[in-house]
Order: C-alpha cells, then sequence, then structure tokens
C-alpha cells in the first residue's frame, strides 16, 4: 500500500465535511486548508531510484495499491491544471491500481483524459455519500459513468441511506461514522440496513468505523477515537 497526494487542501463542500478531519488538523497547525498547492510528491508514482544496485527502477514496488489524494479530493476544481499530468502517470504505472474517493462525482466526465474509453482498469473511483440527499444526487450521476471499478463510501454516515437502487456495478460499500467530540450519531440499525441492501444484491460491505456518538439498539455510546475501527471490527458483519 502507498499513499499519493499530488496536491493537498480543500474546501467543504457539502454535510459530511462538517468535521472534517484534514481542516481539523490543518486548524491546529494554523495551515488554511482552503489554499490548494501541488506537493513535493506529485511525481512520485513515476520516481525511480538514482543510484545504487535498483537504480533506473520505480520507487513504487509493482502490485501496489495506491490511494490518492486522501487529504484532498481528486476532482477538485483548483486542481484541473494538475490532474492531466496524473493520469498520465496512472496510466504508465499500469501494474499500480490506484484508488481515490470524491464528493465532486459531478465533475467526473469533465476530468477525464481523452484515452479514458469505458475505464481504466487499474483505477478505483469510490463516490462517497453522506446523507439520502447526497446519496440520490451523486448515485445517479456514479451510476452511468464509465467506470471499471465502483465503491460507494457512506463515511461519514448521518442518517439512514437506501441505496439499494444504485448497487448495480459497484464492488464494495465502505460505512463508517463521524469523528469529532461533537460527531453527529451513528445509528448501528443505518449501517445494517445497508448491509442487508449489500447483501440482497452481491455487493461487498465493510463496515469501517463507529461514530464517537453510537447508538445501539436505542443505547448510546460514547467512544474514544482510537476505539472507533476497533469496535466495528469486533461487530464481525464485514462480507
Amino acid at each position: 500500500m502507498a499513499m499519493w497526494n499530488p496536491w493537498r487542501g480543500c474546501h467543504k463542500y457539502s454535510e459530511g465535511c462538517q468535521f472534517c478531519y484534514i481542516h481539523k488538523g490543518d486548524a491546529r497547525r494554523g495551515v488554511d486548508t482552503n489554499q490548494i498547492i501541488k506537493t513535493e510528491q506529485f511525481l512520485k508514482p513515476v520516481e525511480r531510484y538514482q543510484r545504487g544496485a535498483r537504480k533506473g527502477e520505480y520507487k513504487i514496488k509493482s502490485g501496489q495499491t495506491v490511494y490518492v489524494c486522501f487529504c484532498s479530493d481528486f476532482l477538485l476544481e483548483d486542481a484541473d491544471d494538475w490532474r492531466g499530468d496524473c493520469w498520465r502517470m496512472i496510466k504508465e504505472r499500469s501494474d499500480l491500481h490506484f484508488i481515490f474517493l470524491t464528493k465532486r462525482i459531478d465533475r467526473f466526465a469533465a476530468c477525464l483524459p481523452e484515452d479514458w474509453g469505458d475505464g481504466f482498469d487499474n483505477v478505483t473511483v469510490g463516490c462517497t455519500i453522506e446523507n439520502q440527499a447526497r446519496a440520490d444526487e451523486r448515485l445517479a450521476v456514479f451510476d452511468a459513468l464509465p467506470i471499471r471499478h465502483k465503491n460507494i463510501i457512506c463515511q461519514p454516515l448521518i442518517e439512514a441511506i437506501d441505496l439499494e437502487s444504485h448497487l448495480a456495478g459497484v464492488e464494495l460499500v465502505v460505512v463508517g461514522g463521524e469523528s469529532d467530540r461533537e460527531a453527529r450519531p451513528l445509528d448501528y440499525s443505518w449501517v445494517l440496513s445497508i448491509r442487508e441492501q449489500c447483501v440482497r444484491q452481491g455487493v461487498k460491505f465493510e463496515f469501517r468505523q463507529c461514530g464517537t456518538n453510537f447508538i445501539k439498539d436505542g443505547v448510546a455510546y460514547k467512544l474514544n477515537v482510537r476505539q472507533l475501527c476497533a469496535q466495528a471490527r469486533k461487530a464481525n458483519i464485514d462480507t
């Protein structure tokens, strides 16, 4: 696994961004998250060793999964001038698998390289949704896009969602709660409902993390941030 953040910074975009961990972390460091800048690792996928026994080899080994723009959004409008170079690197490294998540799926068609066709086989796109309104809005677009590998990311999940009619062609649905002392509650019944929808449609499901404010069987729990992923794993409901 490798991380590739060709740029950093982002703009809050919808309800799910209210307690964004990137904005919170930047605020603690006095960094303006709304300033979008190209990073020093922009060329990371195609960097090669310059000396020694491995001279000329790519630094990222073949076969790895590369998580892209996990401190921003790959479809961010501010990065339009840089994205073409990223697509070229992604195509060059066909031996790697790239994953990016986006709340801006409506921009996808306008951000594609000319040779995209029906999609690059080494790219997975995750459409992020947080409530029913965003599910209806974004998944209607996502359904029709030419993408070979599709995931739906319900994180942070802030209300019950019916997405079953949008699961055709989706490989994985991920659900997770919000992480913040003021986090909006995650009700376990919402998680189980999405799981049942996935099971009926034969789509893989993953419960990635509980919410800081977690409700199960009508009982409210306050969880430490460090417990969120571990508690989700203990539920043992991944398919």
